[in-house]
């Protein structure tokens, strides 16, 4: 049966939201992509899917733009069935170690990357809860939000902004607990080509999509299991 998906931080063509709403348009899905300034590459699949690719304007660092983003796909579509927060930022410090870094960047990329989507699931809560079944969210995180595996010295905005993605998931968990009509996850996708300098990624981004795609439809219902997972499935540790 056709949903209606809405996915954050689509604008890039190689990257894995990008890709995610690919696979969603090509099951005959409604999209409502996210982007935070204009993206040639999704105005050209528009063209392809000009029924079915809604491209949002919503910068996720802004209540007031979530909101409003949030108000034009309830003119498109009275319902949600799968939010996938994937919009992400990091500093230009990002790769410095520890004693190199400006510190002072962090508090920005955590923003973004674990406030961004609380914001977006609190604005689309009210579509989300009228989903006719279960309603979906799947929060993109990383092996690096995970304090139990941790190795880096590095990447230190990214890291904290993911295991603090993390930590709201979980207690987006006990909040929906005994609510079947909203269920939430956060998933290490692997690692992806999502970029020229990460060639060597063992995953291709259109693949990805598609293992995940069908993760999310495994996860749907699944208000037991393990709340971070890996693409396979398997539980992550925290």
């Amino acid at each position: 049966m056709a949903q209606n998906v809405m996915i954050t931080g689509t604008g890039r063509e190689m990257a894995l939201g990008f890709n995610f709403v690919r696979r969603y348009l090509e099951q005959g899905d409604t999209v409502f992509a996210t982007v935070r300034k204009p993206s040639p590459a999704l105005e050209k699949l528009r063209e392809q899917y000009p029924e079915n690719l809604h491209i949002l304007t919503m910068d996720i660092s802004s209540t007031e733009s979530v909101q409003a983003a949030a108000e034009e796909a309830a003119k498109v579509v009275d319902h949600l069935d799968l939010l996938i927060n994937n919009a992400v930022t990091t500093s230009p410090d990002c790769g410095k170690e520890f004693r190199d870094a400006n510190l002072d960047y962090i508090a920005g990329v955590v923003d973004v990357g674990a406030v961004g989507p609380l914001r977006v699931i609190k604005a689309m809560l009210p579509l989300l809860e009228q989903s006719a079944g279960t309603a979906l969210i799947a929060n993109i995180s990383s092996e690096a939000g995970s304090i139990g595996k941790c190795y880096r010295t590095n990447m230190i905005d990214y890291a904290m902004a993911k295991c603090a993605l993390n930590m709201g998931t979980m207690t987006l968990k006990n909040a929906f607990r005994g609510n079947e009509k909203l269920n939430i996850i956060c998933v290490h996708p692997g690692w992806v080509r999502t970029s020229p300098a990460q060639a060597a990624a063992p995953f291709d981004p259109y693949d990805s999509a598609e293992i995940l795609r069908k993760l999310f439809e495994e996860k749907r219902c699944d208000f037991d299991g393990p709340v971070f997972v890996q693409y396979d499935g398997t539980e992550y540790p925290w």
